[in-house]
């Protein structure tokens, strides 16, 4: 226990795991916009591929490897698979995620990560 925090709890090694993990999954931009598709509402791989301008193949994977980590939930109708975000946890993530982004104060980034992020 922290001396000047008494009351202070960290997180079990699992749990630790389980948001770095997270975290890792909603680093990659497409996937961010398959997740913010999906919190609008159920949808197929096609209409998530035009939504995010990418190829079916690669949102197919991304869809993948999101169901896996418990972010995106699949319903299959036929031969169609229609996903949808897992819960509203993941609406609180990436909301919060988003709006931090709006509130970066760029000018105080490094020069290199801002160079990145610019293009």
């Amino acid at each position: 226990m922290h001396t000047s925090l008494p009351d202070f709890d960290m997180p079990n090694e699992e749990q630790v795991h389980l948001a770095a993990e997270s975290f890792r999954l909603l680093s990659d931009p497409t996937r961010i916009k398959i997740l913010w598709a999906l919190l609008q509402g159920e949808s197929s791989v096609a209409c998530l591929a035009e939504l995010a301008d990418a190829a079916p193949t690669a949102v197919s994977q991304h869809l993948a490897k999101l169901r896996l980590a418990g972010l995106v939930k699949g319903r299959r109708e036929g031969t169609f698979v229609y996903y949808r975000a897992a819960d509203e946890h993941v609406r609180r993530l990436l909301t919060e995620g988003l709006y931090h982004a709006d509130h970066i104060d760029r000018d105080s980034l490094p020069a290199a990560d801002a160079a990145h992020r610019t293009g």
